[in-house]
């Protein structure tokens, strides 16, 4: 896949100067196998790798597109704030809000959080756009203060294209790292509950 896309940008591995990798949160499987896959494209590539999260890829998108079509990643680009949710199953979501950032694209409010969907608060008054597929697994998100949601946003899914605007933005800005300094972003330990659990539920 990695080879096909590179053949369709009619460029190689060696001409890139960088890469962008998902480091969750996510599924603990999807996230290690990005995180592993970039980083061994990038060691063999001699090339740095820059972070991106997924909810920062979701609330560039929104934020994006609050700006209405073909809005750039400049100053002014998008909303004034996003707050990205996605299913983390167990009956909870990963969640953090973003805020329009004119140089790394988006800028997060406060650190990313699993947690019960009633756990989520947005931590300033003002009109938050939501997206994630958080939202169409709890739809009691959506009468969060403040918050203002497109049906189509409530099934939205990390993009590759805003992981590669994410990237190329930060990496300009200095922040590659060496492949071997990039770790997932995995934000809970518990990835199953016991049977026991599952009947308490």
């Amino acid at each position: 896949m990695v080879d096909a896309v590179l053949a369709e940008a009619q460029v190689s591995l060696s001409m890139l100067d960088g890469i962008a990798a998902s480091i969750g949160p996510g599924s603990f499987t999807g996230v290690r196998i990005s995180v592993a896959v970039t980083q061994g494209l990038a060691f063999g590539a001699g090339l740095p790798i820059v972070p991106v999260t997924t909810l920062e890829a979701l609330a560039c998108h929104s934020l994006r597109a609050g700006a209405g079509a073909g809005a750039g990643m400049g100053a002014g680009a998008g909303a004034a704030h996003a707050l990205a949710c996605l299913d983390a199953r167990m009956g909870e979501v990963y969640w953090g809000c973003f805020t329009a950032d004119p140089r790394r694209g988006v800028a997060a409010s406060g650190p990313a959080r699993v947690g019960p969907p009633d756990t989520v608060v947005l931590p300033a008054p003002g009109a938050y756009r939501g997206i994630g597929r958080g939202f169409a697994a709890y739809p009691l998100l959506a009468a969060l203060p403040g918050l203002v949601l497109d049906p189509s946003d409530s099934q939205a899914l990390p993009n590759a294209r805003e992981f590669a605007l994410l990237g190329a933005s930060r990496l300009t800005l200095g922040e590659g790292l060496d492949p071997a300094d990039v770790s997932p972003l995995y934000l809970r330990d518990k990835v199953a509950l016991t049977e026991a659990e599952r009947a308490a539920k």
